[in-house]
């Protein structure tokens, strides 16, 4: 397993709460920080690049001394304007991690890993994982089948698999994980950490709204459309709030031009991701209160470990 070394003492789950656009703030970040599993936001979610720099010191002044690594999440794509600017302001706060998606940048990995810093990057079939591994980043998150936003069609045994023959360095899996037994089965698969959004999306701390929230409640995996309408990239998205939005959920026309919540986000903003695991959704509580029955679900699931073999 290849968890960074110096997180061991620090995390409590091997999870990373997902950077989840127009939902991960502050807030959610510390929470989840200060019970033991990283957090992380789209730099984006702040509207300028002061308000981003903003959000870091906030954050930083929040963490308790012993709380879990955070990251922030950077679109490399082309379409991002803000790029340069967020870089630069995530290095001069030597954020911890740095998650990119989207594309590749050989001089933001070398930017990073030079104050210290981890990049993982999010990938959806084998092909832009060989790409990254050989850009030398810190981790790979492999977004399988059935995860919220930006998916792939992958089984997830299938990419750790294939991933892990090329890869090993840190290997998360993205996709459908909602509970602590799920997170001990990623690792039985082979993955060092999980990958987790939809979950954390159904949190006190999440800015989520309200009807976002009882759209998740609601949901079960037959209710999560797998489009490209949305952003011109395949996607897994709610099948209410698409129809809510006056979209028919069965229209898989892409827009235009693509979008991924760098220009005015309405898109995202009225039309909601989740991923297959929303069935595993059924309150909203704050997320220590959650990150506690995680942890124990996993435990439990783990120490049980040796009674496989008796079945």
């Amino acid at each position: 397993m290849a968890i960074p070394a110096d997180w061991l003492d620090r995390i409590r789950l091997p999870v990373v709460a997902a950077p989840m656009f127009l939902i991960s703030g502050p807030d959610l970040v510390v929470e989840t920080c200060n019970s033991g599993v990283v957090g992380s936001f789209p730099a984006l979610n702040q509207r300028t690049a002061a308000g981003f720099a903003d959000w870091l010191t906030q954050i930083e002044e929040r963490l308790s001394p012993q709380a879990a690594p955070f990251g922030v999440n950077l679109v490399v794509h082309r379409s991002n304007p803000r790029l340069e600017a967020d870089l630069a302001i995530a290095i001069d706060h030597k954020v911890p991690l740095v998650i990119t998606s989207l594309g590749l940048n050989r001089d933001l990995i070398t930017a990073v890993q030079a104050y210290g810093g981890r990049v993982f990057h999010d990938v959806t079939n084998l092909k832009f994982a060989a790409k990254a591994a050989e850009a030398g980043v810190d981790g790979l998150i492999a977004v399988t089948y059935g995860a919220g936003g930006h998916a792939g069609l992958i089984s997830p045994f299938a990419a750790l698999h294939e991933i892990r023959q090329i890869f090993s360095g840190t290997l998360l899996l993205g996709g459908a994980v909602s509970t602590g037994r799920q997170i001990a089965a990623a690792r039985l698969m082979g993955a060092d950490m999980v990958y987790m959004g939809t979950r954390f999306m159904a949190t006190a701390e999440s800015l989520a709204v309200e009807r976002q929230r009882q759209m998740l409640l609601d949901a079960r995996a037959a209710d999560i459309v797998y489009t490209p309408a949305v952003s011109g990239i395949p996607g897994n998205f709610l099948r209410a709030s698409l129809a809510a939005a006056g979209r028919d959920p069965d229209d898989l026309t892409p827009p235009g031009e693509l979008d991924f919540g760098t220009g005015e986000a309405k898109a995202w903003r009225d039309l909601w991701a989740a991923g297959q695991g929303v069935g595993a959704v059924d309150d909203c509580p704050p997320a220590a209160e959650l990150i506690a029955r995680l942890r124990s679900d996993y435990l439990s699931a783990t120490s049980g470990g040796s009674s496989l073999a008796g079945f």
